[in-house]
């Protein structure tokens, strides 16, 4: 006959153990979660020292979220929603092409006056092409994205529609005596896109200075192209519009190196492009945080 031994333990000291126990999982999990926040909004390899822990936490990430995938903050974990390729560079390609063409027109290159060549662009390129991509934005979960590209793939397919002979828009506005209102109705067509472009630039002021710069860009450019078939004189209207052209090319470029950030990596390029993050953005922070753990 054994006798054994029961080792006495303190149902308080079991309590806390557990307890203790159930904390520790409790802040692992919001290191995780925090981690994929990160990894959905931001890019790269880097740092961050979270919460209760005793090592910086490493996250290996894409490092396009702000620049080829056209999206401006963190509104939903898009990468981990993609099941196939990134439609944003798609859609930015068919935009700056478009776009630079015509603002090659407007800017008065090779002495074309003339914008009918951008028609066949209009309706194929700068429009279907850019309404697809928009399209494949919405499945991905990429709101900003969606809105964005639609829109203007909409704003393609409309200025081809009005360019257009047998839509007869330009001819409905000419008068009997030869007058025409088209370009104060067309005026009020571009001053709604200005709107439009405009606050979309409100939302882009927390991502990267590229993103920013191919709204503001775009967004001059309808301003004098809006105001040019506004004023009345002829010379002041040329000016304008040149202008206006200018703009369209250096935000057809902006848009180019944005389409570029979300195709280069390691297995095509040499190097990845660099995102310029605002300093009180959220990325921005997330960088100063990691230079600041370096140090």
């Amino acid at each position: 006959m054994s006798i054994q031994h029961h080792q006495y333990q303190d149902p308080k000291a079991s309590d806390m153990s557990q307890s203790s126990h159930e904390e520790d999982k409790i802040h692992q999990l919001i290191r995780q979660e925090t981690a994929n926040q990160l990894r959905a909004a931001y890019g790269g390899m880097f740092y961050l020292s979270l919460a209760h822990t005793k090592q910086p936490t490493r996250i290996n990430t894409n490092t396009h979220s702000s620049l080829g995938d056209l999206n401006p903050g963190r509104h939903a974990d898009i990468a981990a929603q993609r099941r196939f390729a990134n439609p944003a560079p798609l859609g930015l390609g068919a935009f700056a092409l478009t776009t630079f063409v015509l603002s090659l027109i407007n800017v008065g290159a090779n002495s074309i006056t003339e914008p009918n060549i951008v028609v066949a662009l209009a309706f194929g390129y700068g429009g279907l092409v850019q309404l697809l991509a928009g399209m494949w934005e919405m499945a991905v979960g990429n709101t900003f994205g969606a809105t964005a590209l639609s829109s203007y793939g909409g704003f393609w397919l409309s200025f081809a529609i009005v360019l257009t002979p047998a839509f007869n828009i330009v001819a409905s506005y000419e008068a009997a005596n030869g007058a025409s209102s088209f370009n104060a109705a067309f005026a009020l067509y571009l001053w709604a896109w200005f709107l439009f472009t405009s606050l979309l630039l409100l939302l882009t002021l927390r991502s990267t200075v590229m993103f920013f710069m191919l709204f503001f860009t775009l967004d001059l450019a309808f301003l004098f192209l809006a105001i040019q078939h506004q004023v009345k004189n002829v010379a002041t209207a040329a000016t304008l519009g040149k202008t206006g052209g200018a703009f369209g090319i250096i935000a057809a470029i902006f848009a180019w190196y944005n389409m570029f950030a979300g195709i280069a990596d390691d297995s095509n390029f040499f190097f990845r492009v660099t995102a310029i993050p605002f300093p009180w953005s959220d990325m921005g922070k997330a960088k100063k945080a990691e230079r600041d753990h370096e140090a």
